[in-house]
């Protein structure tokens, strides 16, 4: 962690202290990291709060951890290829991963057994979990442009032994057949990069490479808004919402571009900026009205202000390009994961918090 520095690059309302704090390094990966989420807040009491983290990385190997420390709590094992995509379960219970060995798989998070193995045709770059506790359902899209729903309640199979959290031995069932069915058949003209089920349940949108973000209803299984953006996806998540939108904020970079969209209403645009530089990925803080970026071009975190749409800092210490961002469920603060096969840790909050005393 020596090899940290924040370089100042405007004066902001933002407390010193809660951005010149040396970052938490998260080791264990082998390869680059692609992808990092965490659960939402299960418990909060002062500054004691609970969450956890999940990592997808190239290593074929998604790790889970303590949102809050960094501490690894285990590893998932029986992947055959890159990881693209992992997402926690509201209550952090289950996981979900896909894969370049052309499926998607669902893990308890307390055991580490498979509980689905779901096969696709080819790679899957992207997975979501409903807003809900204990989800029956799971939607995964990647290379074969077809956004798919399964419903993993009615998952049959044969089951064999397999290697779990930690390489104990567990159950799995590498043969599942989960019923599943496909929304707007046909309509994705390219990959499909990500998947974001919206706080509503019967929402979903996609990110794909024809250079289109789409909303989805559920209920009739059409597109119900669409929008342009200007470059490939490399990232699309959705934020704790400006204003206190209960709905969340969607952030996507694409190219040079970061997009704003309101999460309470699918294809309504609040922002677009063009920056000076490749994006990689984004994550906004709603409350603060910040928002960090990684980028394919440098090595650095850029933290900007929403409102002046300026860059304010530059987090240094990680030794390659940063493919994803995301903020903490209390916005306190944000992981990145690099193409260095780490993943960071960054305070964002004043005071002592975590690890950072």
């Amino acid at each position: 962690m020596a090899d940290f520095a924040f370089t100042r690059q405007d004066e902001t309302s933002v407390a010193a202290e809660t951005t010149k704090i040396v970052p938490l390094t998260c080791h264990g990966h082998s390869r680059p990291i692609t992808h990092v989420s965490f659960s939402s807040l299960l418990a909060s009491s002062g500054t004691a709060s609970q969450y956890y983290m999940i990592s997808a990385c190239k290593d074929n190997n998604p790790m889970l951890r303590d949102g809050l420390t960094g501490d690894w709590i285990g590893t998932f094992i029986g992947h055959k290829g890159a990881v693209w995509s992992a997402r926690l379960s509201e209550d952090a219970t289950l996981a979900a991963t896909g894969s370049a060995d052309f499926s998607a798989k669902v893990w308890d998070t307390f055991t580490g057994e498979t509980l689905a193995t779901l096969q696709h045709n080819h790679i899957v770059r992207a997975v979501a979990f409903p807003p809900q506790a204990k989800p029956q359902v799971l939607a995964t899209g990647g290379m074969e442009k077809k956004l798919r729903v399964y419903d993993l309640s009615r998952a049959t199979s044969e089951a064999s032994p397999t290697n779990g959290v930690n390489g104990t031995t567990t159950t799995t069932n590498p043969a599942d057949a989960s019923p599943s069915y496909e929304i707007g058949d046909s309509q994705h003209q390219g990959a499909i990069k990500s998947i974001v089920w919206s706080r509503d349940p019967s929402i979903i949108t996609t990110a794909s490479d024809d250079k289109q973000i789409r909303w989805w209803d559920l209920r009739t299984r059409t597109s119900i808004a669409s929008h342009s953006i200007d470059a490939l996806p490399g990232s699309c998540e959705l934020n704790a919402g400006l204003d206190h939108n209960p709905e969340g904020t969607l952030s996507v970079a694409a190219g040079k571009n970061v997009y704003f969209f309101d999460g309470a209403r699918p294809g309504q645009l609040i922002k677009h900026i063009k920056t000076n530089r490749e994006v990689a990925s984004v994550a906004l803080n709603g409350e603060a009205r910040r928002f960090v970026t990684g980028s394919p071009s440098d090595t650095w975190v850029h933290l900007w202000d929403w409102d002046r749409e300026c860059e304010l800092e530059t987090g240094r210490g990680h030794h390659g390009p940063v493919w994803t961002t995301c903020f903490s469920p209390d916005g306190k603060l944000y992981a990145t994961g690099s193409e260095d096969g780490t993943v960071k840790l960054w305070k964002f909050a004043a005071g002592p918090y975590g690890l950072w005393r």
